[in-house]
């Protein structure tokens, strides 16, 4: 791939990549597990294959729009040549956290740890896309009073854009009487970890708040989500353990102990065994981004 087709801004005060356009057409860009300190949009205009992300693995095709947040482990497996187009941003370029009221695509594309990290692109929204990223192209090559406010209303429109595609595609999926239907003691489950995830941490946890067995809420837990129920509740700990990490200055024993672990080196162990970087790695590379008062 030639260099004409990446174009890249470096924040100056770090020396960290802050945002990043760059076209694919091979398969050795995701061909191994890759965990970056930034998110990932990866539009896959040309291939079919396996994507594997954090405990599961999905089938894609041709026009599918991946999301993925800071350290999230992910890789594709394909036999045929891919060809797209990913754009990356750091937290301290735009955070999700910080701007969920705005572009609303927290929980939708990024850290929703019951759907698929991929949306179906359509024409419509392909022709958004490939406009916004012409001219996300051009600005970055001739760069100009306000460059980042103008990159960073481009990036929303499409975070916005694509998270109103994937809430749509969703809806149809639940309204759909097929049999991925979701059984509705799923709906409770997720209400259930939602609520307790930071005092409950066992897949058993659950089964007794439900009243069912262990062994049947596991069963319909990996049919529906395509995960274990320990994976969820592990995924849910770690996106708050994140966010703490990097919209406070609490210690990592204070996040620690506010998630249920009264003993900081083992939740250390456990957030390092999900995100494969320690709290405080975490905090230091992806950044450390406090709400403004």
């Amino acid at each position: 791939m030639m260099n004409t087709d990446t174009f890249t801004l470096i924040n100056s005060q770090t020396g960290n990549l802050a945002f990043k356009v760059f076209s694919f057409n091979d398969n050795m860009h995701f061909d191994h597990i890759q965990r970056l300190n930034y998110y990932s949009l990866i539009w896959i205009k040309k291939g079919n294959g396996v994507a594997k992300a954090d405990f599961s693995e999905y089938n894609f095709t041709q026009n599918s729009l991946f999301a993925f947040s800071p350290y999230q482990p992910f890789m594709f497996q394909t036999d045929e040549q891919m060809e797209g187009v990913v754009l990356n941003f750091h937290p301290d370029f735009f955070c999700i956290h910080k701007h969920q009221q705005e572009v609303a695509c927290n929980g939708v594309l990024f850290n929703n740890i019951y759907n698929p990290p991929f949306v179906l692109i359509n024409e419509n929204a392909s022709n958004t896309f490939k406009m916004l990223l012409e001219q996300i192209i051009d600005e970055m090559q001739k760069p100009a009073l306000a460059q980042y406010e103008l990159l960073v209303s481009y990036l929303k429109i499409i975070l916005i854009t694509a998270s109103r595609l994937k809430a749509e595609q969703q809806t149809e999926i639940q309204i759909n009487p097929e049999e991925n239907k979701e059984p509705f003691i799923l709906q409770n489950l997720k209400n259930y970890i939602e609520t307790h995830f930071k005092t409950k941490h066992s897949a058993s946890d659950y089964a007794n708040l439900l009243n069912v067995s262990a062994n049947a809420l596991a069963k319909i837990t990996k049919t529906h989500f395509n995960k274990t129920l320990t994976d969820l509740i592990s995924e849910r700990i770690i996106i708050e353990a994140k966010r703490e990490l990097y919209l406070t200055n609490k210690a990592v024993k204070e996040i620690a102990y506010e998630l249920g672990y009264t003993d900081e080196y083992y939740f250390s162990r456990f957030f390092k065994k999900n995100a494969d970087i320690s709290p405080q790695a975490y905090r230091d590379t992806v950044g450390f981004g406090r709400a403004m008062v």
